[in-house]
């Protein structure tokens, strides 16, 4: 069941962007993992900059560092 959390500051994208954005990332989902579509779970969640290091940094990214499979190009 595989779930994804997107983080990222705000994009002010539409209900349609969402979904186009969602249904990209599903497929990605279901051609490497081998998921079916109904498995898969996908959330947006926008951060302002001055929250970002709090919120995103401080307690997902940095603690978590050496289990990302993609790194951040930028540090805090």
């Amino acid at each position: 069941m595989p779930h994804v959390d997107i983080k990222c500051f705000p994009r002010d994208l539409n209900d349609e962007q969402k979904t186009a954005l969602a249904e990209d990332i599903a497929a990605v989902i279901m051609r490497h993992l081998n998921s079916k579509e109904s498995s898969i779970s996908v959330a947006l969640n926008e951060y302002a900059p001055e929250e970002w290091k709090a919120q995103v940094w401080d307690t997902e990214i940095a603690p978590q560092m050496e289990q990302l499979i993609k790194k951040p190009g930028y540090s805090m």
